[in-house]
């Protein structure tokens, strides 16, 4: 084989293990991906919020005792652990950044590995994560939530 013929090779072989390796990348990426809020789960995104600390994000209406909200857009889930008692965590788990997907009897679950977490304190009851979700801020005022 001629010099020429082997590094058409060479660069053949590296362009199929790359493309491999790029294809495995973009499965493993969206296996872990986001939310798109669908599904049956209690996803909301609110327009024109976009994240922004101070936009009201629910009136505590929506919010259902025992039950929360996963605001896909600010990447926050808002929970009422008990009547009236109103909990904000990051929406992505701790572990491995997927979006958690909905709240059911006070138990936070990722939909990606199974992780579930408390509703009240943000701390993994089950699965493969071991780290908490992150608490977020958030300001109760009259029936107005909003992210601090």
């Amino acid at each position: 084989m001629s010099a020429a013929q082997e590094r058409r090779t060479l660069l053949e072989r590296r362009t199929v293990v790359l493309a491999v390796g790029a294809a495995g990348a973009a499965a493993a990426l969206t296996a872990c991906g986001g939310s798109d809020g669908s599904g049956g789960a209690e996803s909301v995104e609110q327009p024109g919020s976009g994240g922004a600390g101070g936009a009201v994000l629910a009136k505590t209406a929506d919010i259902p005792k025992g039950g929360g909200v996963v605001f896909a857009a600010q990447k926050v889930v808002v929970t009422q652990p008990s009547a009236g008692e109103f909990k904000a965590f990051s929406a992505t788990c701790t572990h491995q950044g997927c979006a958690v997907k909905d709240v059911v009897d006070n138990v936070i679950t990722c939909p990606c590995h199974n992780s579930t977490f408390d509703a009240a304190t943000g701390s993994p009851t089950g699965g493969p994560a071991t780290q908490p979700l992150p608490t977020r801020e958030i300001s109760v005022a009259g029936d107005s939530i909003t992210l601090a």
